[in-house]
């Protein structure tokens, strides 16, 4: 997050957004193994019925564009790096279940939580267990307001996501199977 502490440097920063030389990055876990990354660019508006969520619309929405690309693919999920060109409300939660692989955690665009056939107790558990999105801002990147610097902030991953990566990792049937070729 980032806050302007003069009307100059909120000014500023609104350019920035709009010529979008502000740069995010993200890291999110999906529900589905994905086959490779891409783009969405679709936009996105209030949902027609539900009025606290967003969708994609056709007609009436703002123009969204998400870049991703698969990190770690696991038997049914899928780590992503994910690169936003604007920044709508609720864009990258939007565009992954518009994709049909929406966030693990993710009540509002993803259901309730879809266990995997076959699963551990442990990866239920855990599946079960983890009460946000599967999401985190790894890095944000910008020109200060003031001096013109470029400026790059990093973000750790924070345990819960970690925890949440080494059990898919561990429970992945086919990353542990010692026949595999």
């Amino acid at each position: 997050m980032v806050a302007a502490k003069s009307v100059r440097a909120h000014h500023n920063l609104v350019e920035q957004l709009q010529a979008r030389t502000v740069k995010r990055q993200y890291v999110a876990v999906c529900i589905g193994a994905m086959t490779g990354g891409g783009t969405v660019d679709e936009p996105i508006g209030r949902h027609a019925r539900q009025r606290k969520k967003m969708a994609v619309r056709v007609t009436g929405g703002k123009t969204a564009i998400t870049h991703y690309r698969v990190t770690k693919r696991f038997a049914h999920h899928t780590r992503i790096a994910v690169n936003l060109e604007t920044g709508r409300t609720h864009q990258i939660r939007v565009h992954m279940a518009h994709r049909h692989y929406p966030l693990i955690g993710d009540p509002l665009y993803g259901g309730r939580p879809r266990i995997p056939k076959g699963a551990s107790e442990r990866l239920i558990d855990a599946l079960r267990g983890f009460r946000r999105q599967a999401l985190h801002a790894e890095a944000l990147g910008l020109i200060h307001p003031v001096t013109g610097e470029h400026m790059q902030f990093e973000c750790p991953l924070p345990a819960d996501l970690e925890a949440l990566l080494l059990v898919l990792a561990e429970e992945d049937p086919v990353a542990n199977r010692a026949d595999y070729s």
